[in-house]
């Protein structure tokens, strides 16, 4: 049975339309994110999969307009949240959005947080930038925070730097800093990684019963397909920029049907097999410079292309209700005609 709930029935709290994310190399823009389309709905969590390189955290940078500036820029489309289009406001619009409507955890505990101030400070800084208290109630709120995503000793740690606490623990701090203002949509772009197992099943669990407890919508980053199958309701396949397989969680893992996506199933270690070699995908993600500007960009790589596939572009359509895929190997993805294949 889907995990999906009566509220994933909602209007979307988050509306990407044909988002075309690019970065600058030697003068010339190149696409990170290629026309991705996708919604996020109240208390739903997608998460999105794929290769490192596949622009899964440029899409979580654009939606949080963290984009490196000089360097990449929005160059079309729309990413609206609560029917306001992020992408047209101003800067000091977008700050009073992020951090308090929409907030992320970022891959790295490790660097994250800034090492020349205190746990407290920090924390008191995102609660102060957002909410109308005095540095004494944000303090007593950070001690409360810090308590509710499980650290012992809340009182002793806020006084205490990043460089003091363990990885898993500087985790739980950047979540407590993410649900500070109760947003309500939270990014979370690899949480568990750099940590060991045990601690990783923790932060899942925590996410969950935050997630619960506050009506949270998530979207979740990941490369790790058993945190999708722990976490997800739906889930979006990214490769080389763009969406190649989405439907629900459970469709994904019992009939996944792009040919990457399959791959990526078939490097999953299973319990009852006995491999010593574990599959692989050959090849490797294209570079921005060298992707394909026309065709499959997963065709080089992939063990069922056909000729066309490297000068027909298929589309992300409907193979059966509720499941889209962007294969040839599907009649539904294929250019109608008088469509631009390119």
């Amino acid at each position: 049975m889907s995990k999906l709930t009566h509220a994933s029935k909602k209007a979307p709290l988050l509306e990407v339309n044909h988002l075309e994310t690019a970065f600058k190399i030697d003068r010339e823009y190149y696409n990170a994110v290629d026309n991705v389309s996708f919604t996020v709905k109240p208390r739903q969590v997608v998460g999105i999969v794929g290769e490192s390189g596949c622009g899964k955290s440029v899409l979580s940078l654009s939606v949080m307009r963290l984009l490196p500036k000089g360097i990449s820029e929005i160059r079309s489309g729309e990413i609206l949240f609560d029917g306001k289009d992020l992408v047209k406001m101003s800067e000091n619009e977008i700050n009073n959005i992020r951090g308090k409507d929409i907030a992320m955890i970022f891959q790295e505990p490790m660097t994250s947080l800034n090492p020349v101030f205190t746990i407290g400070y920090q924390l008191q800084e995102v609660l102060l930038n957002h909410m109308e208290i005095s540095k004494k109630e944000a303090r007593q709120k950070s001690i409360e925070l810090l308590k509710g995503v499980g650290i012992s000793r809340p009182d002793k740690i806020v006084d205490e730097y990043p460089h003091q606490l363990s990885g898993g623990m500087r985790q739980r701090v950047m979540i407590a800093m993410a649900i500070a203002c109760q947003p309500k949509l939270l990014i979370a772009d690899e949480p568990t990684t750099a940590l060991d197992v045990t601690v990783q099943a923790q932060i899942l669990e925590l996410l969950k019963e935050i997630q619960s407890a506050n009506d949270m919508a998530i979207i979740l980053i990941t490369h790790d397909l058993g945190v999708v199958a722990e976490m997800c309701d739906d889930v979006i396949v990214m490769y080389a920029g763009k969406i190649v397989e989405r439907t629900d969680v459970d469709t994904l893992f019992y009939n996944p049907k792009h040919p990457y996506t399959k791959l990526l199933m078939g490097a999953i270690p299973k319990m009852d097999e006995d491999r010593e070699v574990l599959e692989s995908i050959k090849g490797i993600v294209p570079s921005l410079k060298n992707m394909p500007k026309v065709g499959c960009k997963f065709a080089a790589r992939c063990p069922h292309a056909m000729p066309e596939c490297s000068f027909v572009t298929p589309q992300l359509a409907e193979t059966e209700q509720g499941h889209e895929v962007a294969c040839l190997l599907y009649e539904t993805s294929r250019p109608k005609e008088g469509m631009n294949v390119q």
